[in-house]
């Protein structure tokens, strides 16, 4: 074969693999906002996630009808705490080994991992009730979420006596833990008494972790997810989730 010939053949092999590839671009794209839209209108999200489909070429993986790996962005989520709602803030999530129908209208993942974000404010929903009656007429209750650093949250108590608050809240660090689909607070310890208007009050452990322990229940994550760790973060809490033969679209 001649130098000219080689030539030619080289420039249809380049201008053939770039059309391969525009082709595999276009036809990902497009997969990608069908199955985001899909996502959207199942589970009744207010704005449009994000997908991204991983691996190259797509088109291979689109006839053998197995896509290796898809990215899952979720922002806002309404999820379920007992008989209302808790926000996560954003969830993102990577799907393995996802099988789908030729339309799209269903699909379903091996396996999924991800992180949920909740925010401290949507967390302290759960331990805003009720004020709990402490020892001689007082009263403590949850007023504050924040970051404690070392894992920790630092959970902030107002205690009030005869309608008069303390002049300074009462901190304690708190342990998190996922438990079947709630996130529970536990105080690491309580102090056995405090001084309120010149009063040295008791305070009994058990009565005061009515106060300071909680948990929030949060359920009906999208594809049936489930909560699997938990740590504190600056801006809220980061809770992973994982589960298996996840159903993306159905």
């Amino acid at each position: 074969m001649s130098k000219r010939a080689i030539r030619i053949l080289l420039i249809v092999v380049v201008v053939l693999g770039g059309l391969f590839v525009a082709a595999d671009r276009f036809a990902v794209s497009f997969a990608e906002n069908e199955a985001a839209e899909k996502i959207k209108s199942q589970e009744g999200l207010s704005s449009t996630p994000d997908v991204s489909i991983k691996g190259f070429p797509f088109l291979t993986q689109a006839l053998g009808g197995k896509l290796d790996d898809v990215e899952i962005g979720i922002k806002d989520y309404d999820a379920k705490s007992g008989g209302d709602t808790i926000r996560v803030a954003d969830l993102s999530a990577t799907m393995h080994g996802v099988d789908f129908s030729s339309d799209y209208s269903s699909a379903t993942a091996d396996r999924a991992a991800g992180v949920a974000r909740i925010s401290y404010d949507e967390l302290l929903k759960a331990a805003k009730s009720e004020p709990v009656k402490l020892p001689l007429g007082a009263t403590g209750e949850v007023v504050g979420l924040s970051d404690g650093g070392n894992g920790k949250i630092k959970v902030e108590v107002e205690v009030s006596k005869g309608g008069t608050k303390l002049p300074k809240p009462v901190h304690v660090l708190s342990s998190l833990r996922v438990e079947g689909d709630a996130i529970k607070v536990h105080a690491d310890t309580i102090p056995d008494k405090i001084d309120v208007l010149g009063v040295s009050l008791p305070l009994p452990e058990g009565l005061v972790r009515n106060v300071t322990d909680f948990e929030e229940q949060i359920s009906d994550l999208p594809g049936g997810v489930k909560l699997d760790t938990v740590q504190a973060a600056p801006d809220g809490v980061d809770v992973a989730v994982k589960g298996e033969n996840v159903d993306l679209v159905s």
